[in-house]
């Protein structure tokens, strides 16, 4: 039998270690609250889950929810960062897309959301407000699109 520690396994350096440091993401459930019903149906998915999910999804490029599900369940800092457990599986991406798709769709709140996030690490010093511009020649190659 070995133990593991996830917290052991992600490095005080990761920059979802700062992320997650710098960002409190409980106002999440404030602001999610009036699209949740606490007595009806199955169990939701947790909304700060979700949105740890898709942050992930935009800091690293990760452009479809099905590559998402995939990266979250075998990068151990993802799911770290989501505040899942070694053996927990991710939301699946049918989950996430109905969420995004139907719950924040006749609202603003993911965006306010992202707002606050972006915010925070504004506040913090984990993101920027600078442009990138570049001088680049595009062409088109065979290549693996995932």
């Amino acid at each position: 039998m070995e133990i593991v520690i996830m917290e052991q396994m992600v490095p005080e350096d990761h920059f979802l270690r700062k992320v997650d440091r710098a960002v409190d993401f409980s106002f999440i459930y404030d602001l999610c609250a009036p699209l949740y019903c606490a007595d009806n149906g199955r169990p939701a998915i947790d909304p700060e889950i979700l949105f740890r999910m898709l942050f992930v999804g935009y800091l690293y490029g990760i452009k479809s929810e099905a590559r998402l599900e995939e990266e979250v369940n075998y990068n151990i800092a993802y799911k770290w960062f989501c505040g899942l457990d070694l053996t927990q599986k991710a939301p699946d991406a049918t989950t996430i897309s109905q969420n995004r798709r139907r719950r924040f769709r006749d609202n603003n709140i993911a965006e306010e959301i992202f707002n606050e996030i972006l915010r925070q690490c504004m506040a913090k010093g984990l993101v920027g407000g600078g442009i990138l511009y570049t001088d680049s020649t595009h062409f088109k190659a065979k290549a693996n699109k995932h």
